[in-house]
């Protein structure tokens, strides 16, 4: 990557909202999902497990840090879908399927959207929910973005 690519990236991430990091994550591990589907149809079996490897990193993530305490139901919901998801990304992999990754971003693009408003409405209440769901150590005002974000989401 650029370095100067990498700055601009570093530096979106270091100043961003905690909504808009989960936002960029769930960009990156669609998107990753889509390079898998696309390598499937080349025939490319390398890009495929690189793809779903990178969302399988990114869709691991949002679930080791959500906080079921602090998010309640939601976050418990988010729980079971990001295991069901976890469940079904192996097989595209072990199948060469692509039909797993397309069930997944079915399942990741209205949470993204759900994000994205969040995003918009920052300086709003939205900020503290966004903040209360993913992270057990981040304040609930929002104030402060998460400093560890997977490696995947810069690559």
């Amino acid at each position: 990557m650029n370095a100067d690519v990498s700055k601009y990236l570093t530096q979106q991430v270091m100043t961003a909202s905690p909504a808009s990091l989960v936002s960029m994550l769930y960009d990156k591990a669609i998107l990753s999902l889509k390079d898998a589907i696309t390598s499937i149809e080349k025939g490319e079996i390398e890009g495929r497990w690189r793809a779903n490897a990178k969302a399988t990193e990114i869709i691991t993530h949002m679930w080791s840090t959500l906080n079921i305490d602090r998010g309640g139901e939601i976050a418990g919901n988010l729980d079971d879908l990001f295991s069901f998801m976890l469940s079904r990304l192996p097989e595209i992999d072990l199948k060469n399927d692509p039909e797993p990754a397309r069930e997944v971003i079915a399942l990741l693009e209205p949470l993204r959207e759900s994000w994205r408003e969040l995003k918009r409405r920052e300086n709003g209440p939205a900020q503290t929910a966004a903040a209360g769901t993913y992270g057990a150590d981040q304040p609930t005002t929002g104030d402060t973005p998460p400093t560890r974000l997977p490696t995947s989401l810069s690559a």
